[in-house]
């Protein structure tokens, strides 16, 4: 009898900022590794995310939203998306439903253009919208260019979820697992503790701290209890800002923290303590060492 052969292989994910890739991740890997926002442009790095099941190991690669570059950390990310349509198997293009194709997604058309490798178009939050209106939406983005697959899904509802992955692990090539199966991320878990923090405040200030957040965990020890002590520094380029996080008396960074400690300790399945500081860094997004200290720059 026939054995399926087992696949493995590199998948990026793109699209337009809020289109709903690190849902998407989020849900495919089972897992809270991709930070989630309403604002545009909340993935800044390069996050390696691992789904293995018994016939594939599939690594999908959550890249920054594309938009044009107004800083120096706007052109580090957009080399990592760059870099990263270089490396993959296969492309998932993901695109909002609700929403009419604008500059964004002609922009990332032509970033396309440039590859040859599958592009599988996917097309988010169908729950959103009637099957009839779909029609047009895969006619406007298929006029252009031929997809390897439109997929419909939801997402947040879990909808069609099996369906992309089937279509996906078409364009893997054969071959044995990467990782072991009970990796998730290539990313430290330090790292992805400072991504949630992040989160947090991005969630909390709303406009009033717009892109001016870094997060950097100083430190990360286990205790003699097992549980785990995290110190963690909030990055913002101005006092005012810095006001705005700590808020009256406390309460913002307070809030911060209650919010992030559940997600960090169901990643790291320890009780956390967080200690959270604030501290401003003048226009840090344009400064390289600055950038280099904090992980960024070094694609």
């Amino acid at each position: 009898m026939d054995k399926t052969p087992h696949k493995s292989g590199f998948i990026a994910v793109i699209g337009r900022p809020n289109v709903g890739k690190s849902t998407l991740i989020n849900q495919l890997i089972g897992q809270k590794i991709a930070i989630m926002s309403d604002k545009p442009q909340t993935t800044r790095t390069r996050i390696l995310c691992i789904l293995t099941q018994s016939d594939a190991q599939v690594i999908l690669l959550d890249t920054p939203g594309v938009h044009k570059p107004l800083s120096k950390l706007g052109e580090y990310m957009d080399r990592s998306i760059t870099n990263t349509l270089k490396e993959v198997d296969a492309i998932f293009f993901v695109v909002d439903v609700t929403e009419k194709p604008g500059p964004g997604e002609r922009f990332i058309m032509e970033r396309l253009e440039k590859t040859k490798k599958p592009v599988i178009l996917v097309l988010n939050k169908i729950d959103l919208v009637t099957k009839e209106a779909l029609l047009p939406i895969i006619a406007a983005y298929s006029k252009d260019r031929e997809f390897a697959a439109v997929v419909p899904i939801s997402a947040l509802g879990e909808e069609n979820l099996d369906a992309l992955l089937s279509e996906a692990k078409k364009h893997l090539p054969e071959g044995p697992a990467y990782y072991p199966e009970d990796m998730v991320t290539d990313q430290p878990e330090r790292l992805i503790a400072a991504e949630l923090v992040r989160e947090k405040v991005l969630s909390l200030t709303r406009d009033e701290v717009p892109h001016s957040i870094a997060v950097d965990v100083d430190e990360m020890t286990t205790r003699p209890n097992n549980d785990v002590y995290i110190r963690a520094t909030i990055y913002v380029e101005r006092d005012s800002q810095k006001g705005i996080v700590i808020g009256h008396k406390g309460a913002m960074l307070k809030e911060i923290g209650r919010l992030a400690r559940p997600d960090i300790e169901m990643m790291i399945g320890s009780k956390v303590y967080l200690d959270l500081w604030v501290k401003v860094r003048k226009d840090w997004r344009n400064r390289d060492a600055i950038l280099k200290s904090l992980g960024f720059g070094q694609d």
